[in-house]
């Protein structure tokens, strides 16, 4: 099995999530569907608490932007006041919620509702997060040479953190160093990239990001950030200008530390 050696300078690994550290049927078949089922059970059970009138009030804001901005979006807004009626209220946001994940949208409004669901499923044993077999292993070799690992994914940081702390292998939370979401940028803008080396206080240089997206590598080579693509089973298939351009491993094992 080859190996891929990471440069020198490395001190930050940053981790994507979906079909890197997790298999991609993780987020589809389990996380994905349970939202599904159980939103609008959700949604009138805690209806009246603060944290989920928050998510209703930035999925509002959302809508109001995707609207100022032409975006296609269900004809009708959500709308939390004293004047509509609650179940019809409520059907509007699982219309939206449903819409948004339909056309996998990566909004912060729609990752905060789902996480919040998310929580109360890992919390009550409903769902364990899935790890890859070579990752918490590789991590741990990581970490004992002196470097940092840090996640980067499109699902919020609360649905990271409980992913990796209601693992199949346990309570991993604190082999990892810190967390980013859409709030720090979209994956696909190499600002992002900068601004997760700024919050780290590192160069973009001494940061590796594995990711299985192309778009995502393309974003972060940009911003001078070191890439090593991760094929996984499901994942989508590369170009064969992608194969030859990119680092990429099957497996965590084949990454290298030097030094």
């Amino acid at each position: 099995m080859a190996t891929v050696s990471i440069p020198v300078n490395t001190s930050v690994l940053l981790l994507d999530i979906e079909g890197t550290t997790t298999p991609i049927t993780f987020v589809k078949d389990i996380l994905f569907p349970y939202i599904k089922e159980h939103l609008e059970d959700y949604l009138s059970a805690h209806w009246e608490e603060d944290e989920c009138k928050q998510d209703v009030h930035l999925l509002k804001k959302q809508i109001e932007e995707d609207m100022r901005q032409n975006r296609a979006c269900p004809v009708h807004s959500v709308d939390q006041t004293v004047h509509t009626d609650e179940e019809k209220a409520i059907r509007e946001v699982v219309d939206n919620v449903l819409w948004q994940m339909a056309a996998d949208r990566k909004s912060t409004a729609l990752k905060q509702l789902q996480g919040h669901m998310w929580r109360a499923a890992y919390t009550s044993g409903r769902i364990k997060g899935q790890v890859y077999e070579d990752v918490i292993p590789a991590i741990r070799r990581w970490r004992g040479k002196g470097l940092k690992v840090y996640i980067y994914s499109s699902g919020s940081v609360e649905a990271q953190k409980l992913l990796f702390e209601y693992s199949v292998e346990g309570d991993v939370l604190d082999l990892l160093d810190g967390h980013f979401d859409t709030n720090i940028g979209a994956k696909v803008d190499s600002k992002s990239y900068k601004n997760i080396a700024e919050r780290i206080g590192c160069g973009p240089d001494e940061i590796t990001f594995l990711t299985d997206v192309s778009r995502e590598a393309k974003a972060a080579e940009d911003a001078g950030v070191n890439v090593v693509v991760v094929v996984r089973p499901g994942n989508m298939e590369l170009t064969n200008e992608e194969r030859d351009h990119y680092n990429i491993i099957t497996s965590f094992s084949q990454l290298e530390v030097l030094g």
